[in-house]
């Protein structure tokens, strides 16, 4: 029997908005983690018409708080790095999700078969991707469902 993303995904999912501050889409994650019991570390980003816009992630927001020319400083023992995460941090709550969201997005539809789904997830470096039936979010599948559904086979 073919293992689908509609039998993998979770149809239970939260969403940002583009116009977000990253403060307020950190306390979101943290909120949305204690409701799922589980650690969210990723969302969907929607317009107000609740199609898919982008995607924000914890990599997103290291990204944003880590200095981007960093390597060129030499090594981390080498730099005065005092303050440097406090301030990162602090100028960081007041960008937007839209500002820093990847938009090169990844989707499937309900029918997409586990095997592509996950060949999807190691090729992109991707931990989700939403699932879509005629541009309409109906789920998203995490890496980690995927992992413990294949297990079942495995077992």
């Amino acid at each position: 029997m073919p293992l689908t993303a509609r039998e993998v995904m979770t149809s239970r999912f939260h969403t940002l908005k583009p116009e977000f501050t990253i403060a307020a889409a950190v306390a979101y994650f943290q909120e949305v983690s204690s409701k799922e019991g589980r650690k969210v570390f990723g969302m969907m980003v929607t317009d107000n018409q609740n199609k898919l816009v982008g995607m924000l992630s914890m990599y997103d927001i290291f990204l944003l708080i880590r200095p981007k020319h960093i390597h060129l400083w030499g090594n981390m023992e080498d730099i005065d790095i005092s303050g440097l995460l406090d301030n990162a941090c602090q100028r960081t709550k007041t960008i937007q999700v839209g500002d820093i969201m990847s938009t090169d997005l990844i989707s499937v539809t309900p029918d997409t078969h586990a095997m592509l789904l996950l060949d999807l997830m190691i090729q992109k470096h991707v931990r989700r991707i939403p699932v879509l039936e005629n541009q309409a979010i109906i789920g998203i599948v995490y890496i980690s469902d995927l992992f413990y559904r294949l297990l079942d086979r495995l077992a």
